[in-house]
C-alpha cells in the first residue's frame, strides 16, 4: 500500500522552464552570448544550477568555462527575481494532490533547486501547507543532491514511512535513478522536460502521461473504490 508520494518539482509538478530560461539568458547576456532555447533548457536542467550553468555556457560558446565562476556568483540573485516567471502547475496536478489529501496519503517535494526557490515555487503555486514536507537542495545539511537517494531517505525518515510505502515521481533520468537508488517504486512522467524513451531506459515501475493515471495506480494498489 502506498502511504506517501514524493514528487520532483520542475517538470513534474510545475512547468518552470520559462523561468529557468529567462534566468540563464539574463546571466549569459552580459558576456554577449546568445539566448538559450526552451528545448535546450529542458536538457540542461535536472542536476542543480551549477550543472545547468556549465551546460549552458558550453552550449553558447564558452567551452573553457571562463565565465563559470562569475556566473555561479550571479545566477542565484538573478534566479531569485525570475523564479516565478510563468510558473504554473501542470494540468491535472491539483486534482491529483486533492485525491492524495482525501485519502490521507502523505505528499512531499524533493528538488535539486535551491531550497528557498523551491519554497517560492511550491508556496507560490500551491499555497502553504499543501505538502507535508518540502525539500530543496540541502547539501549544507549533508543531504546529497539527486540522483543520490539521501533526500528520499531523509523524507521517509521524517514522515515515518518505509520504502514499500513510497511512490517517487519525476520527469528525468536523474529522477529515475534517484528512485532506483532509494529502492522505491518510481513513476516516470511524460508531461515534463524529457521524453518517454529517456524514462523507460531506466526501467521505472510505471510511466504515465497524465496525473489522472497516478490516481488510478494508487487506487489499484491500495484497493480504493473496490468492493
Amino acid at each position: 500500500m502506498y502511504k506517501c508520494c514524493i514528487f520532483d518539482l520542475d517538470g513534474t509538478l510545475v512547468n518552470s522552464i520559462y523561468a529557468i530560461q529567462k534566468s540563464v539568458d539574463l546571466t549569459l547576456e552580459q558576456w554577449g552570448m546568445r539566448p538559450v532555447s526552451v528545448e535546450e533548457c529542458k536538457v540542461f536542467v535536472g542536476d542543480g544550477y551549477k550543472k545547468l550553468l556549465e551546460r549552458a555556457l558550453k552550449a553558447c560558446g564558452d567551452e573553457g568555462l571562463d565565465h563559470y565562476q562569475e556566473a555561479l556568483e550571479q545566477y542565484p540573485d538573478i534566479f531569485k527575481g525570475c523564479c516565478m516567471y510563468r510558473v504554473d502547475a501542470y494540468d491535472g496536478i491539483r486534482e491529483m494532490l486533492a485525491f492524495l489529501n482525501e485519502h490521507n496519503i502523505l505528499s512531499a517535494v524533493l528538488s535539486n533547486k535551491p531550497h528557498p526557490r523551491t519554497l517560492d515555487n511550491v508556496e507560490g503555486v500551491f499555497g502553504k501547507g499543501c505538502f507535508d514536507l518540502v525539500y530543496g537542495e540541502r547539501e549544507d545539511k549533508g543531504i546529497r543532491k539527486k540522483p543520490a537517494p539521501d533526500g528520499v531517505w531523509a523524507i521517509m525518515k521524517e514522515l515515518g514511512v518505509t520504502g514499500e510505502e513510497v511512490l517517487y515521481l519525476g520527469d528525468t533520468n536523474t529522477d529515475m535513478r534517484t528512485g532506483k537508488h532509494a529502492g522505491v517504486d518510481t513513476v516516470g512522467v511524460t508531461w515534463g522536460f524529457r521524453d518517454r524513451k529517456e524514462l523507460e531506459e531506466f526501467a521505472p515501475r510505471f510511466v504515465v502521461d497524465h496525473p489522472s493515471q497516478v490516481i488510478q495506480i494508487i487506487k489499484d494498489v491500495n484497493g480504493i473504490g473496490q468492493e
